[in-house]
């Protein structure tokens, strides 16, 4: 599968799972000194090859028929930022919008919220495809794997694609978790003793990895 093929593949995955509705969001993946993008106005949950474009990593043209997405000052601003970033995925997503309409950060509600680096921070306002978005959200992304943008949506990134797009599904969830806890009372976020508990655990147990069973041998 070619690189704009599975830009196009993951686009439809987050459709699917709600997360993309239209052509709200936007999805690119970095080969090289190559980044494949979704192009602007694509409908993503059908996208398809051709609705992907690809450019440099200073923004000129490569390949494509569309013109990229507004948001690619964005993307570009991350790949130069982190160079252990593979992909970059932005959505719209309801959950994820609806707590970046209220909170300046997101809270550690929950241990798994840890393999997105800890609190999630809500970049602050700015208009859509402008270059003050992008340092904003540049920014509230520093040591995490996604952060949220007021008003917005949110921003998840990854060494891969796929890892992209499980972050950003991971965020989702917690933002949802956070909604339906909220509405049952008062949240009890983790202390920082017991976030390093965790971070300690996982560590140990390579949790989240596979592992080998171990068979004890007599």
């Amino acid at each position: 599968m070619s690189h704009r093929e599975q830009v196009a593949s993951a686009a439809r995955r987050l459709a699917e799972e709600g997360l993309l509705v239209g052509t709200a969001g936007n999805v690119s993946v970095r080969v090289g000194d190559l980044v494949a993008v979704t192009g602007s106005g694509v409908t993503l949950g059908v996208a398809e090859r051709h609705d992907v474009v690809v450019v440099r990593l200073d923004g000129s043209y490569v390949e494509g028929s569309l013109s990229p997405t507004s948001e690619l000052d964005l993307h570009l601003g991350v790949y130069a930022d982190r160079p252990e970033v593979g992909a970059v995925v932005h959505t719209h997503a309801p959950y994820s919008t609806a707590v970046a309409c209220v909170l300046d950060e997101l809270p550690v509600l929950h241990y798994q919220h840890l393999l997105l680096g800890g609190a999630m921070r809500v970049a602050p306002y700015a208009t859509f495809g402008s270059t003050e978005l992008a340092t904003h959200v540049r920014t509230a992304l520093a040591d995490r794997q996604a952060a949220l943008m007021a008003s917005h949506g949110s921003v998840a990134v990854g060494a891969t694609l796929d890892a992209a797009v499980e972050h950003a599904l991971l965020l989702e969830w917690l933002c949802a978790l956070h909604h339906r806890a909220s509405a049952l009372g008062t949240v009890r976020p983790l202390s920082d003793e017991q976030q390093a508990d965790v971070v300690a655990a996982a560590m140990n147990r390579s949790y989240g990895q596979p592992t080998a069973r171990h068979e004890e041998r007599t």
